[in-house]
């Protein structure tokens, strides 16, 4: 099959990460079957869920990752005026939810499957399909812990989420952190007597904001990123019941974008340095029991690969440009060159379509990264 009619056939699966990949994940591993390539499925727990690998080559030595997740963000609440998980074609666009990020990528490489098991490589190509990386990179963690078990580790790999088809060799890290101030609830007219956990969080989240201006400070920028340094944002708070109540819990979520180099940690480090410090000892002196408790969301590492790595240098010839670049987002990237394979970002379609309704990938994008891939072959079989 052609990658337009493969990625028709991925947009159908509705693999919105709080549901379950099997059923794409079967009809991946059916694909390959047929193709006669042989499949490694690592479910989760629960066996909702599932990461595909698989290597087609040599298995005696360590080969080139093609890496792509199969998850995509919910469409809950967006104004899409065509189906978002059937795929519609219009004026040289491919339009539905997953197309660009990153459904896209993966039926490139499907499509350029036959390819590879026909060829002689004499380098292995190695497929990464995985589950939750839209909610924090999970997913990916097994198939990484699996490759530490295997005799020969990857040298290379690619991550092909939206950039163009630009070869990106940078991407930030993320922490996300919920906070729930645990306050004490009385009557409003006696708020004196209470401890509201509202205005605690509003004094945490003050903090974040502070912090936040000094990381934008010229001395901690790496110009190679937009935007240029690590940033702080509250993105969910809620809290109270009435008015007339002294509010007893509040929540919200922040997280850091951080540039790579920068411990996002030393964050989360100040904000529980500040709660402890400054502000349980007041609540605890009006009622003992309160507290603020600081719980991890998510969590993963920013990448930076060396415009002179090998890995950097086979990415510049298969995109046929080594203008290397960044991206703010993040990628599983990070957490495969922090295991030790090399790693680039490369794939077809623009993340400024990414998450939004009426989600797209131009055809013509596809059919550069199909191209992508048979230079892919001849580089390998050489």
């Amino acid at each position: 099959m052609k990658s337009q009619q493969i990625l028709e056939k991925l947009i159908g699966f509705a693999t919105v990460s709080r549901d379950s990949n099997l059923a794409l994940i079967e009809f991946i591993r059916d694909y390959l079957t047929e193709c006669g390539v042989e499949c490694e499925l690592i479910h989760n727990d629960e066996r909702s869920k599932a990461n595909l690998w698989a290597t087609i080559g040599p298995t005696d030595r360590g080969g080139v990752v093609l890496s792509g997740h199969t998850d995509v963000v919910p469409v809950d609440g967006q104004p899409w005026t065509l189906p978002p998980f059937e795929m519609t074609e219009r004026d040289g666009k491919l339009y539905g939810r997953g197309t660009a990020d990153m459904k896209g990528y993966i039926a490139c490489v499907l499509a350029a499957v036959p390819s590879f098991v026909s060829a002689d490589l004499k380098t292995p190509i190695h497929l990464a399909f995985s589950y939750d990386e839209e909610v924090g990179c999970l997913g990916v963690r097994s198939i990484l812990s699996m490759l530490e078990d295997k005799p020969h580790q990857p040298t290379a790999c690619i991550i092909g989420e939206p950039t163009e088809l630009k070869p990106v060799l940078g991407h930030k890290g993320k922490l996300g952190v919920r906070c729930h101030v645990k306050g004490a609830p009385c009557h409003s007219a006696y708020a004196p007597e209470g401890v509201n956990a509202i205005e605690n969080a509003a004094k945490l989240i003050t903090k974040l904001t502070q912090i936040g201006e000094r990381l934008a400070e010229s001395s901690r920028r790496d110009e190679r990123f937009y935007p240029p340094f690590s940033t702080v944002q509250t993105g969910v708070i809620e809290g109270g019941q009435a008015l007339n109540i002294v509010p007893a819990d509040c929540r919200f979520n922040w997280e850091v974008r951080s540039l790579p180099g920068f411990d996002a940690g030393e964050v989360e480090r100040e904000m529980r340095d500040y709660a402890e410090s400054e502000l349980i000892p007041k609540m605890r002196a009006v009622v003992p029991d309160t507290d603020i408790v600081f719980e991890p969301l998510q969590s993963y590492p920013g990448l930076t690969t060396e415009a002179s790595s090998e890995v950097a240098a086979l990415i510049a010839t298969l995109a046929g440009r080594n203008d290397f670049g960044t991206v703010a987002y993040g990628t599983e990237g990070g957490l495969f060159h922090e295991a030790g394979i090399p790693t680039v970002v490369c794939g077809p379609g623009c993340m400024d379509q990414g998450h939004k309704p009426d989600e797209f990938i131009a055809i013509e994008q596809l059919e550069r990264c199909d191209a992508m891939m048979q230079r892919l072959v001849e580089h390998l079989g050489a």
